[in-house]
């Protein structure tokens, strides 16, 4: 399947940008582009760690079928203690540690995302094989990565930290991403409850999800990992998104 595949950067395709939005545009829910780190730093992904960007066309096509995202950090602290705020703070970190000056000794993925017309067919671990090459080019020791769940979605009412714990019949685990995560040797660190936090008035939540909230309290909105916290008296609506720390350890030499 690699074979058929070429590889893509921000380095070698001026458009680069333009062409992976068509991924991001089928996998994401409208609500997640609304995450004020990633505003803040989105645009850095591509200017300042343009090599840490990449992404897979199908072979003889121009269309995009899989995109990965990561960010060198300088972290030495034990992975046990990587952040609550996960996704957000390797975002911030990232940005931190360039403009310090520090050298990189981890890469943290920001996302992996497969275009769904071509899911099931192993890109997902393609991409993570390639991102972990990429880390150990780059002279990393570890990745870790802030991962969300793909089927988590589904079961917004379970938390996290039972859902990551259930398995299928044959004894894998029952999440279809943490299960490819698992099998290429990474393991589960903890959970970091807040790896994004978006918050928005209630009108641009029903412009978001299309729903309607009638009354204060948790509402179960499609895409997210957990429900919405609605606050109609002061006009708020707060998502925090849980993800699942992983650990990939990376041979020296």
């Amino acid at each position: 399947m690699k074979s058929e595949l070429v590889r893509i950067s921000p380095i070698n395709r001026t458009d680069y940008r333009e062409l992976i939005s068509t991924v991001s545009e089928r996998v994401w829910p409208e609500f997640m582009y609304h995450d004020p780190v990633a505003a803040d730093h989105w645009d850095g992904l591509f200017e300042d760690f343009a090599d840490y960007q990449f992404a897979f066309l199908g072979q003889g096509t121009a269309e995009v079928v899989g995109i990965a995202n990561s960010v060198p950090l300088a972290w030495d602290g034990p992975v046990e203690a990587l952040p609550d705020e996960g996704w957000d703070w390797a975002l911030r970190q990232s940005a931190g540690d360039l403009g310090e000056e520090l050298e990189p000794n981890t890469l943290c993925a920001i996302q992996i995302s497969v275009h769904p017309d071509h899911q099931r067919q192993g890109l997902s671990t393609i991409l993570l094989e390639e991102m972990l090459r990429l880390a150990k080019e780059k002279g990393m020791t570890r990745l870790v990565a802030p991962v969300r769940p793909s089927l988590k979605h589904r079961y917004p009412l379970a938390p996290m930290e039972r859902y990551v714990q259930w398995r299928n019949d044959d004894g894998s685990p029952f999440d279809p991403w943490l299960k490819v995560h698992l099998r290429r040797g990474g393991r589960i660190v903890k959970v970091c409850h807040q790896a994004m936090k978006i918050t928005g008035s209630i009108q641009e939540w029903e412009s978001w999800t299309g729903m309607r909230f009638p009354e204060s309290g948790n509402h179960v909105v499609p895409g997210a990992l957990t429900p919405v916290e609605m606050d109609l008296k002061n006009d708020l609506g707060v998502y925090l998104e849980p993800n699942v720390w992983m650990l990939h350890e990376l041979p020296a030499g």
